[in-house]
């Protein structure tokens, strides 16, 4: 079986043992459990990882935290992009030329834009994103979007299954993927939001592989169709084989893994090639 997993993330040398030492410490007070990252966070760390567990192709997803990294970030990003590599870009929603580096990550050659509401503090159904949608959609460009529980979370899940399903009614020409099945810990919404309702909504099953009842995740596999799922593992975060033995475990047909593990990302990343 072909892998491309749709769901990575990779740091600069400099930054990476930063960024990681932050973000395991975070992750050791989840609720979701202990994580455990299975690369040392760097570009070289990711590619090792890929070789380890036989992974041909890897989507990485930047996120800029401020207004400021978003054009540092979207230049790395765009370096490191390689023949198995692909690269989503960053935006931040507060930058003042926000629509003008949606312009440039479209000139980068990059293949979308990651949003993560935690870390960048907005709701993804604000009406002040709409207009943002709008632009990503009319240059091409994949939304990305983390959705659901995530350890940054204080009280109020600011990415729920609603706020999703609301942003893929209001721009129905957006390709969005909604990142931990549509919603990490809220799957109930997300059959009751999402799941076979929109065809513009992809759903990767990044990180799922801990806490997601298997039977509710068949479910919502078949509701929505295999051809709108995407294998991710949210590596480091995620031993990318605990996802490929999650799908493995499911009575789905093998075309229908086939379709998960490669061959839907094949068909956006070959939609969206710039």
């Amino acid at each position: 079986m072909t892998y491309f997993d749709f769901h990575t993330h990779a740091f600069t040398d400099t930054l990476a043992k930063r960024a990681m030492s932050s973000l395991a410490l975070t992750a050791e007070k989840s609720e979701i459990g202990e994580i455990t990252p299975c690369t040392d966070g760097t570009l070289n760390g990711l590619k090792q990882n890929m070789q380890k567990y036989g992974i041909e192709k890897t989507m990485i997803l930047p996120i800029a935290t401020k207004s400021s990294q978003q054009t540092t970030i979207n230049n790395w990003a765009a370096e490191i992009m390689e023949e198995n590599i692909f690269c989503c870009g960053t935006v931040h929603p507060d930058a003042d030329d926000i629509f003008q580096e949606l312009e440039r990550i479209k000139s980068l050659g990059l293949y979308g834009i990651k949003f993560h509401s935690e870390y960048q503090h907005f709701r993804p159904d604000e009406s002040r994103m709409i207009p943002i949608y709008r632009k990503i959609a009319e240059l091409g460009l994949i939304a990305v979007f983390h959705a659901g529980f995530d350890p940054l979370c204080k009280d109020e899940i600011l990415a729920t299954p609603k706020s999703i399903a609301y942003v893929a009614e209001k721009v129905p020409d957006l390709t969005i993927v909604a990142a931990h099945l549509g919603g990490m810990l809220l799957f109930d919404e997300v059959e009751e939001y999402i799941a076979g309702k929109y065809d513009n909504i992809f759903l990767d099953v990044s990180m799922l592989s801990r806490y997601v009842n298997h039977e509710q995740l068949l479910r919502i596999i078949q509701n929505h169709g295999a051809d709108k799922v995407l294998f991710g593992s949210d590596a480091p975060w995620d031993n990318p084989q605990n996802e490929i033995d999650m799908i493995n475990s499911l009575p789905l047909t093998y075309e229908e893994k086939e379709k998960i593990f490669y061959k839907n990302a094949e068909k956006l990343v070959n939609k969206y090639d710039n």
